[in-house]
């Protein structure tokens, strides 16, 4: 059984109810046919019944059209008092609601209707996190949310890269704040011991620069924050992950030739080493997925299959279980 098989058991146990807002798109009416079929978990579509592609059964799904929704009223009056600070009039609230499906889920979430919701097949990440951000909020066990790649790769296992979808160059407060929420998110996802690595283009100082600096801090600052954690650093990707360049490199770590978390230096470092890993390596990649969140809203990539939605959903699940 793979991880995200594993993932839909467990689901199981404990069945969340997910949004998929984007039901313009036939990927996303095919996942949510999958997922009703296999059990693991509630779906709830947003949008215009009528106009929905007739070519997957949807009869067991329930749909929710803003504009006959009995609850509208309140979604808006909700949504206004939350952002009215922040210059959010009552009629910009309104036609969000009725007309933006990605704010009316994010809305559901926070009342309690869903459990978390997972869009971006046809939206870019920006316009799937913008109300997760504005909506949901942090959760206030961290500084800031992140998001992460959750990476199933042939002959080498499971593993975390983040950040690769949401702050595009951390300091390194915020490299030390991904690592925490990455830290939990591997022990919550897959079960085993999170062994982290600080990734740059120097291993433990064979080059001398501010970048570097930035991940050496970023270690220290870990380290001292979160002495649970077991990370290391700062090291090139294949002292990260290969034994036998560990034992050159890095032969006193114990993270070295066996992190199964990957901090990256920024976004551009994370989101090119997860495609090169999915396109060259044929890895399964599933996200981007966020961490750090009260409540689970999760990005996908455009490219994205409908299996690959039936796999963030299954993510998601399992974070609404439980706080990360």
């Amino acid at each position: 059984m793979n991880f995200i098989e594993n993932l839909k058991t467990r689901a199981k146990n404990n069945i969340k109810t997910i949004v998929l807002p984007e039901t313009e798109d036939k990927r996303v009416l095919e996942a949510a046919s999958i997922i009703e079929k296999e059990g693991f978990a509630n779906i709830i579509l947003i949008g215009d019944e009528e106009k929905m592609n007739k070519d997957y059964d949807l009869s067991n799904i329930m749909i929710i059209n803003p504009k006959t929704f009995k609850d509208t009223n309140l979604l808006v009056d909700e949504l206004y008092n939350l952002r009215k600070e922040k210059g959010l009039t009552y009629e910009e609230a309104r036609n969000l609601i009725l007309n933006n499906y990605l704010y009316f889920g994010c809305m559901l979430v926070k009342l309690g209707y869903a459990d978390g919701q997972v869009s971006g097949a046809s939206h870019s990440s920006a316009d799937t996190l913008r109300p997760a951000l504005q909506i949901i909020k942090t959760d206030k066990k961290y500084s800031t949310a992140s998001a992460f790649f959750l990476m199933d790769v042939p002959d080498f296992g499971t593993y975390i890269y983040s950040d690769c979808g949401m702050i595009q160059n951390p300091t390194s407060e915020e490299l030390s704040e991904i690592a925490k929420e990455a830290n939990d998110t591997y022990k919550l996802l897959i079960g085993d011991e999170p062994k982290l690595a600080f990734l740059s283009h120097s291993t433990l100082g064979s080059s001398k620069c501010s970048d570097v600096d930035k991940v050496v801090n970023a270690l220290k600052i870990t380290k001292e924050k979160y002495p649970d954690i077991v990370c290391d650093g700062e090291f090139q990707f294949d002292t990260a992950v290969i034994k036998e360049v560990a034992k050159i490199k890095a032969p006193n770590s114990e993270v070295a030739g066996k992190a199964n978390v990957l901090i990256f230096p920024d976004l551009d470092a994370g989101n090119i080493a997860y495609k090169i890993t999915e396109r060259m390596g044929h890895a399964k990649a599933y996200g981007p997925i966020t961490q750090g969140l009260n409540k689970p809203v999760n990005d996908l990539s455009r490219g994205c299959s409908a299996l690959d939605i039936v796999g963030a959903v299954a993510i998601t699940c399992i974070q609404a279980q439980k706080e990360v």
